[in-house]
């Protein structure tokens, strides 16, 4: 499997894909021509969205020269095809939204266990990525979500990485949420044993033959802490 992880995958405010990083050049090394693209929602019962994030984000993709055969959307429609879904498909694109909504439909159709020996190319934007995580940290993002005690902070995944990714880090890095800094109050508090990578939009990770790579501006949490670990057109190793 060939898992990319991304922030966002477009230039902000525009619907082209970012070629920041060598992220254009990334996915023509690594997806194939004509490939049988499965997008899976994070909006699973919104069939509206559903339908609009799939098909622009692969016009998106379209538009830098990719090529795609046969292409399905995996929503609450069309759950019970899940397995089918994946296994006849080689792209899978899991897509941005609240993070909690994709996991809870992630977890209810067994993907987890489905992508287990996938050998296709999986990529995740925002909400996405974050779910492809063997324990996902659910950030808290909208309103209510950091006060309530029942909101569960870390759930199961789909055990593509140990990598926790948190995207949009040049947006949302000065959000108040709940009268709470989201990251100085929130964020850095949850990361007491935990490691936690944040990116901005135009960075992404990469796994490949079990290494991961990070390209572009990220910066790791843990302990309370924060370092900048990658710049604008660099890489490293985790």
């Amino acid at each position: 499997m060939i898992l990319i992880l991304t922030s966002s995958p477009c230039i902000p405010g525009s619907s082209h894909i970012n070629p920041a990083n060598g992220f254009i050049k990334t996915l023509h090394r690594y997806v194939p021509r004509g490939a049988r693209y499965l997008f899976i929602s994070a909006s699973p019962f919104d069939f509206k969205q559903s339908e609009w994030a799939a098909w622009s984000m692969k016009a998106s993709l379209e538009s830098c020269g990719l090529e795609f055969g046969e292409s399905a959307i995996l929503d609450a429609r069309t759950g019970q095809y899940a397995a089918e879904f994946i296994q006849h498909s080689n792209f899978i694109l899991l897509g941005g939204g609240h993070v909690p909504t994709q996991n809870h439909f992630i977890m209810m159709l067994g993907l987890r266990k489905l992508l287990k020996n996938y050998n296709g190319v999986v990529m995740g934007i925002s909400a996405g990525s974050m779910n492809c995580a063997d324990l996902v940290y659910l950030q808290p993002e909208e309103p209510g979500e950091s006060i309530d005690p029942s909101f569960v902070r870390f759930a199961p995944g789909l055990g593509l990485t140990q990598t926790n990714i948190l995207p949009h880090y040049q947006t949302v890095k000065d959000n108040i949420l709940d009268g709470k800094r989201l990251y100085e109050d929130i964020t850095f508090a949850d990361s007491f044993g935990h490691r936690f990578y944040a990116m901005v939009d135009g960075s992404y990770l990469i796994r490949k033959t079990g290494k991961e790579y990070v390209h572009g501006d990220c910066w790791c949490i843990e302990g309370c802490q924060i370092r900048k670990i990658c710049g604008l057109e660099e890489s490293i190793k985790l």
